[in-house]
């Protein structure tokens, strides 16, 4: 299978560029995947799609506000920082542009001098290993002065941070949004625990990975990016008893997706896990956890495009697109939504 075959053609302008208001206004797209079948309905009708006895599972990773910007203190130059990962408490790797400013042993000062920060190593790949300084919490003083690392194809600025978080965000750790989930609102959660649907949650920090593109042509060479995954006990109890009882586990989001089969790969079962994952889903994977997916329009050529053409068949997924693009659906992070299920 080519990366090419997973192409399609998506006006610029259908790239949403601002959340709508509010979030379960969006427009939600039901695919079936057993007959291809396609309706127009908006999110907050998803409800309509729940059975009492199904359960949700939520991916409650909270997104850092990781873009901040440095001055040298040689020259004043100005640095941009994106933290991707942290490695010790004060000690993250991070994408630095221009990187050429960037030298090992430079040192940097942030909004004003509350905080500072050396370069201490460059990897193979050009990402640096920054050692920070600051009086207070590290996340403290990034909720201060950071700004939220939205991707490349949104270019207006976000007014309210909050908006590229879940309402039920907890733990901090992702480069970027489970984007799935903000569509919820509070209010709608609400509304599925009273219908008698269950909800779970697992954490998965997301990766920048996740914005960048299959470089191969035979989509079985990709390497895939690792992130990292916790499966708690009572979320564990709750898959299993929801698929003893005959009811269904939907996944919220194409993270909550890769943690509950990563888990289900790894151990033959859905058990109490943690971890780092690379699993990549691509057509011919055999399913082993979810029943249902609940999630955004993807890139062309995307591992998540391939992820979900996986689940519900690559000719569904394609004219679903196809569909979408016609309809004038709004793509991608701050677009519509799209819940396949049987």
């Amino acid at each position: 299978m080519k990366t090419s075959d997973f192409y399609y053609d998506l006006p610029e302008e259908l790239i949403a560029q601002t959340p709508i208001e509010p979030r379960n206004a969006s427009r939600l797209m039901i695919l079936n995947k057993k007959t291809g079948k396609v309706e127009h309905k908006i999110f907050s009708d998803l409800t309509d799609y729940l059975e009492k006895g199904d359960c949700l599972i939520l991916n409650n990773t909270r997104v850092i506000p990781a873009r901040i910007y440095g001055v040298k203190k040689e020259t004043g130059a100005v640095v941009e920082f994106l933290l991707l990962k942290q490695i010790e408490n004060m000690v993250w790797e991070c994408l630095c542009g221009p990187g050429k400013r960037a030298k090992i042993g430079t040192e940097f000062v942030f909004g004003d001098g509350i905080l500072e920060c050396e370069v201490i190593n460059i990897l193979d790949d050009g990402n640096r290993i920054i050692r920070f300084k600051c009086e207070e919490n590290i996340f403290a003083v990034l909720d201060e002065i950071g700004q939220m690392p939205l991707p490349p194809y949104i270019k207006e600025k976000l007014s309210d941070k909050e908006r590229y978080q879940t309402v039920y965000s907890e733990h901090l750790g992702s480069a970027a949004a489970p984007t799935a989930g903000l569509h919820f609102t509070e209010s709608m959660l609400e509304e599925v625990k009273a219908k008698g649907i269950h909800i779970g949650y697992v954490t998965l920090h997301v990766g920048l990975g996740t914005f960048r593109p299959v470089k191969v042509d035979d989509v079985t060479k990709h390497t895939m990016h690792t992130e990292h995954y916790i499966m708690p006990q009572e979320t564990a109890d709750l898959i299993n008893d929801t698929h003893r009882q005959g009811k269904r586990v939907i996944c919220v989001g194409t993270t909550s997706c890769r943690t509950v089969e990563s888990v289900a790969s790894k151990n033959n079962c859905i058990c109490a896990d943690e971890g780092d994952t690379s699993i990549f889903i691509y057509p011919g994977y055999d399913f082993k956890c979810m029943d249902a997916l609940v999630t955004n329009f993807h890139l062309p050529e995307s591992t998540l495009i391939m992820l979900i053409s996986a689940f519900a068949g690559y000719d569904n997924v394609m004219n679903a697109y196809k569909t979408a693009v016609e309809e004038k659906y709004r793509f991608f992070s701050f677009g519509d939504a799209m819940f396949i299920e049987d």
